[in-house]
């Protein structure tokens, strides 16, 4: 049988999900008797990257979330495509699924991604929408979130853990031409300590700015690069003017080249508050860079303490600072982590990902007919 995916992606920018979404579609159209369309918002990034790839796609206007004329789309274009599942990749995306079955008709068998541990609201329709009887499986990016999702799914044998996956052949252990000890003009001996990553709440840049004040008060010569944008990017400025942390901190807004300016990091730290996985660590993981994190979500999944990295508590940058310390004075088992971390992240594979859908696929076809 021949599988017709309908991918939606409702998002109007580009983050860890959308990246996904193009991963998996990607790699899907590999795989023999795969056709596949991405449903997306009109003039969103996911829009633009249909365009630019020539990818098979419908752009509706969105609008708001109970929007009916775009779940009214979608049931047509589910039809017109005559797909046979629909593979729903956000939340608004889980909302016009739901919309498009209770109130046009579409019969279209749903599989639901859920990339984040935050905790699900406890209302009867928030309820009704995860047990949907349309909803064959609801795809956890990591085992915290598998748990997270455990209270409010009736039936747990619909809950699958898939890890998100990364580019391998993009990130690697190799050392660059030192693009950031360039550009920004630091000193040979200067420690750079850096994260990347939206700039929002979920990733606590604020524990992040405090860590890096510990570590300078202790005498660490560094300096600490944030690399990304988002919401919060002028307050955290003017926090770490607060805390006589000009110059000593960079924030760079968003880049295009991570592969090669993360490998000219010594040591990546991570202090997000709650991560479905945190695909940034595993990119940080795969370019052989020590990585210091916080307990949230999925991350630990990843990073094993004293295994293939070191975490503390949330929010706990006393902590971080001398986790950090401990790796700065002990290069051997900084070393040591990485390269198992290195080992470790193989399976967190963009291909990895794709056969494990693939499967899951086939498998919810196989028992529908």
């Amino acid at each position: 049988m021949s599988l017709r995916i309908i991918h939606l992606a409702t998002a109007r920018t580009w983050r860890g999900g959308e990246q996904q979404v193009a991963y998996l579609a990607g790699e899907l159209s590999r795989y023999e008797q795969v056709e596949q369309c991405i449903v997306c918002t009109r003039h969103s990034a996911m829009h633009r990257y249909c365009l630019e790839q020539k990818l098979p796609h419908v752009a509706l206007r969105k609008g708001f979330s109970f929007n009916l004329w775009f779940a009214y789309q979608l049931k047509k274009t589910c039809c017109q495509f005559k797909a046979n599942l629909l593979h729903l990749h956000d939340p608004h995306a889980h909302q016009f699924g739901v919309l498009a079955a209770d109130v046009f008709g579409n019969k279209t068998p749903m599989v639901l991604a859920r990339r984040v541990d935050y905790p699900i609201k406890n209302n009867a329709y928030t309820l009704y929408k995860y047990n949907h009887p349309l909803i064959e499986r609801i795809v956890c990016v990591s085992e915290a979130v598998k748990q997270v999702m455990l209270s409010v799914v009736k039936n747990p044998n619909k809950l699958v853990r898939i890890y998100s996956g990364i580019d391998l052949e993009r990130y690697h252990p190799q050392k660059t031409g030192g693009i950031l000890r360039s550009e920004f003009n630091l000193s040979p001996d200067e420690i750079i300590i850096g994260n990347t990553g939206a700039l929002s709440p979920q990733k606590d840049y604020y524990t992040f700015l405090n860590t890096a004040r510990q570590l300078l008060d202790a005498g660490v010569k560094a300096r600490f690069f944030i690399i990304g944008q988002g919401e919060q990017e002028k307050e955290l400025k003017r926090y770490a003017n607060e805390k006589g942390l000009s110059g000593k901190v960079i924030f760079t807004g968003f880049r295009t080249d991570i592969p090669d300016i993360l490998p000219n990091f010594d040591l990546f730290l991570s202090t997000s508050v709650a991560e479905g996985l945190g695909t940034s660590v595993a990119a940080a993981m795969a370019c052989g860079i020590p990585v210091v994190a916080t307990q949230s979500g999925g991350v630990t999944e990843m990073v094993v303490h004293q295994k293939t990295g070191l975490v503390a508590p949330v929010g706990n940058s006393a902590q971080l600072a001398q986790l950090v310390l401990s790796l700065l004075h002990q290069p051997q088992l900084a070393t040591q982590l990485s390269r198992a971390g290195v080992e470790h992240i193989q399976q967190f594979s963009k291909q990895n990902t794709a056969q494990h859908t693939y499967r899951l696929y086939r498998e919810i076809l196989s028992n529908d007919n």
